[in-house]
């Protein structure tokens, strides 16, 4: 029976989306047409498909044609045309040059269409041409073309959005059993919508790079219905959790009242248009829940079941090809945050102040995805400004870089926090290397400056160390005869200069490794 309901619901949502888009969903499922050579019908013709209008090109004579365009005729696929959806000229037989307008909102809809072809130079002197309408304000220039335009991107993804929630209110409901409370946390082993996943849901309610995460709405359903399961971590902030959403695992890290700035400011940062990567931590939702005695604030991610790479280094050993996957993924993950997409879309840089191997998680194939953005600065790269938040936290001493510990750092200047970035990396890529296990000889694992400070330094002990002594990890000598060892140990050196222009960027170090790796996938 519930398989049946769900069946139902996932259809019902189906039709709701494609009617949402798709405006001729037409009782009688014909749709009528003008068409210039049905002389019987009283110039009329009827279609399953689109009214068009098109526009050929002979010998630079225009003649102009409106009929009707089955389904039947549909090409790659009956469900789709691209002969309706291209914005180019199109060639057909003995060169002839046409273009095309299609139509189905309304009966004779392409009586007005008329596409024509217009000659415009380019660069290179050739001549290209598009559809447009005859007699009549081109629709980008008409402001009420403009208008609605607008008003239907608008209200496109809200609709959308609204028939989502809807349905999962509508599920939930249906699944409730008898005394169940509005707050219950029941998590069945069954996903919501029979099958939707929360990956699915951010595909659906995104753009296609998952850019802005789900509506505040949708994020509040997910953040009551989870399931608390067992504490998988302790830090200054809170605590982080293994949780349950309709069967599926996630991340919760609960931050206290008194961390409020930090759990917003992470909240934020996670939901960068753009941000979204396989590298960097999947965000899912924020909400503040009241627990009976304080608010708690919650940050629902990615569960990751390996844990964190501090964790999975004391463990574990990699093998020199798990080492390199393991670092390439991390540089990747780190210029991404460092990259600047200009666009109307774009991302704006962004440094992470706070890199360390336990705020790194390790996927279940080997690779790496960059968590914990609650320190992280932006970039606006219109007032070239950088939008530091007030926070009382600092980053981990063990990992600051020179300039941060002798407070000389430019604070004003973006790239300098981009830079003490890459010095923690080379400190985490020290950590994975010393786990590369060849031959059976391995490292034990250590954090970085383990035999010079002590477990917990004061920003005095670090400075004397780093700066003041210049000191650095130790390399081991047999580093030099490993070939993969000998590329991870010269590209650490490279970021860990005192001098902070001198070192690698990301994105070369994500280079750096990625040659390697393909050089050795050649091999």
């Amino acid at each position: 029976m519930r398989g049946a309901c769900d069946g139902g619901i996932a259809s019902f949502l189906a039709l709701a989306l494609f009617c949402l888009f798709h405006t001729s969903c037409l009782v009688d499922g014909l749709l009528k047409c003008y068409c210039d050579i049905c002389t019987e019908t009283n110039h009329t013709c009827e279609t399953d498909g689109y009214c068009f209008a098109s526009t050929s090109l002979e010998n630079e004579v225009p003649t102009l044609a409106r009929r009707c365009y089955d389904k039947v005729r549909f090409f790659p696929a009956p469900e789709y045309s691209i002969w309706c959806n291209t914005n180019s000229t199109l060639r057909g037989p003995d060169d002839v040059e046409y273009v095309v307008a299609c139509c189905d909102h309304a009966d004779f809809c392409n009586r007005d269409l008329r596409p024509y072809l217009s000659p415009r130079k380019s660069r290179g002197g050739a001549y290209f041409r598009h559809a447009d309408y005859l007699g009549r304000v081109p629709p980008g220039d008409d402001p009420m073309w403009v208008t609605w335009k607008m008003a239907l991107t608008i209200a496109m993804p809200i609709c959308a959005i609204c028939v989502v929630v809807m349905v999962i209110y509508h599920v939930r409901m249906t699944r409730r059993r008898p005394g169940d409370s509005d707050d219950s946390q029941e998590a069945p082993d069954r996903p919501i919508l029979g099958g939707v996943t929360i990956r699915d849901m951010l595909e659906m309610t995104t753009s296609g790079s998952g850019s802005v995460g789900l509506p505040l709405l949708v994020q509040r359903s997910i953040a009551r219905q989870i399931q608390l399961v067992e504490t998988v971590g302790k830090g200054r902030f809170g605590e982080v959790w293994r949780g349950r959403w309709r069967g599926e695992n996630v991340a919760v890290k609960i931050f206290s009242s008194r961390e409020e700035r930090s759990w917003f400011r992470e909240a934020e940062i996670y939901q960068t248009v753009m941000l979204r990567h396989d590298n960097i931590l999947g965000f899912i939702a924020a909400d503040n829940k009241d627990n009976g005695t304080w608010t708690q604030l919650w940050l629902i991610t990615d569960y990751h079941e390996k844990g964190s790479l501090f964790d999975y280094l004391n463990r574990s050993t990699v093998d020199t090809n798990g080492m390199i996957r393991m670092a390439l993924s991390i540089a990747t993950g780190l210029a991404h945050l460092h990259m600047d997409i200009v666009g109307t879309q774009g991302k704006p840089a962004i440094a992470h102040r706070d890199l360390k191997s336990k705020n790194i998680l390790v996927k279940t194939n080997g690779t790496c995805a960059i968590g914990d953005l609650g320190l992280a600065v932006r970039h606006d790269v219109i007032t070239d400004t950088v939008d530091i938040q007030l926070n009382n936290r600092v980053g981990t001493k063990r990992y600051m870089a020179p300039e941060v510990l002798e407070e000389t750092i430019n604070m004003n200047h973006f790239d300098s926090f981009k830079r003490a970035d890459v010095y923690a990396l080379g400190l985490i890529l020290w950590e994975i290397a010393r786990r590369c296990n060849v031959g059976g000889i391995h490292d034990e694992y250590q954090l970085p400056f383990y035999d010079l400070v002590p477990s917990d330094p004061t920003i005095e002990e670090m400075r004397k160390v780093v700066c003041t002594d210049r000191q650095r990890p130790s390399i081991p000598n047999r580093w030099q005869s490993i070939e993969a060892l000998q590329v991870m140990s010269k590209v650490m050196k490279e970021c860990w200069y005192h001098n902070a222009a001198a070192r690698l960027t990301a994105l070369r170090i994500k280079k750096s490794l990625a040659n390697y790796g393909a050089i050795e996938d050649l091999k």
